[in-house]
């Protein structure tokens, strides 16, 4: 007698009987990336192994699952923070970050490529404003929540010996320096056309034409005198042996759906930020102020 064959994709058919749902719902779900699920030739198959992952994480508000993978804004000390925790649970889960800038970041939040979604979109005083109406204009918002992480210092990142032709802010941009773009939807590119605007100027009437695509790559273009100044925070300033001149106090935010703020491996994130070596961390690279982090702030629900 022939063993059956273990099933490995399932049609849209298939899912619609195995989750007892309509196939119209299934059709949508596969669209708006909720259910795992590939389209070849015009056609959906959903890898049963995924699905049977999808259901175990649903149905225990994502403590079960093995991975976590965070996006969004660019940032040093979450950077090692999250290396720190790979070197700690070994080859048993994954923690992953990959910084895309907030909106792209966002993005993918709302898609389910990532698990949460790092974010700085405005000054610690408009926070309550600015990041809410950034997240209400995604479908799924009301699925979320927010938790802070920390302030950092944000401003001018120049070569020393530029720092002392820096201090006259109303001027700044009336001077032909080689700027430094972050891309469309980054953070500190907000701030910079924010901080611009107070000053009467548009970022179009700089002198710019590179992009960087993280705060480490546009401090490596004006440490290497390919520019001469960009927007960015005091941590990756200093690291890269630049002078820094501090413009607003942001608000470093965590957005994620709200099972996964009770996944363990954000949850031991939030515990090793309170930790005295992590806190030393911060003042060590600078900027950093790790006062109420893992402290929900917003609930798209509220």
């Amino acid at each position: 007698m022939t063993e059956p064959t273990e099933l490995i994709y399932m049609s849209a058919r298939q899912v619609s009987e195995y989750l007892d749902l309509n196939e119209k719902k299934v059709y949508s779900m596969a669209n708006d990336r909720i259910l795992p699920a590939t389209k070849i030739t015009g056609k959906w198959l959903f890898p049963k192994i995924l699905i049977d992952r999808w259901v175990m994480d649903s149905c225990h508000s994502g403590m079960l699952s093995d991975r976590m993978h965070i996006t969004g804004s660019d940032d040093p000390l979450l950077s090692m923070l999250v290396a720190r925790m790979m070197s700690q649970v070994g080859k048993s889960e994954l923690i992953s970050y990959s910084s895309t800038g907030s909106r792209l970041g966002l993005d993918l939040l709302s898609r389910g490529y990532a698990d949460v979604c790092t974010l700085h979109w405005g000054s610690v005083e408009e926070r309550g404003v600015r990041h809410p109406a950034l997240l209400q204009g995604y479908a799924n918002h009301q699925q979320w929540v927010m938790v802070h992480g920390y302030t950092r210092k944000q401003g001018l990142m120049m070569r020393s010996d530029m720092h002392h032709r820096c201090q006259e802010l109303d001027k700044i941009s009336q001077q032909s320096w080689r700027w430094v773009a972050r891309q469309a939807g980054a953070g500190s590119q907000q701030h910079l056309e924010q901080w611009l605007m107070k000053q009467g100027a548009t970022f179009e009437q700089l002198n710019s034409s590179l992009v960087a695509q993280s705060e480490r790559e546009l401090a490596g273009y004006i440490a290497r005198n390919d520019a001469d100044i960009g927007f960015g925070c005091q941590s990756v300033a200093l690291e890269s042996g630049l002078s820094f001149v501090p413009l607003v106090t942001e608000s470093f935010d965590f957005v994620m759906p709200q099972g996964i703020y009770f996944r363990r491996q954000l949850q031991r994130l939030f515990n090793l930020l309170a930790e005295p070596q992590s806190q030393q961390l911060a003042a060590t690279l600078g900027g950093y102020d790790l006062t109420d982090c893992g402290k929900i702030i917003w609930n798209g629900q509220a």
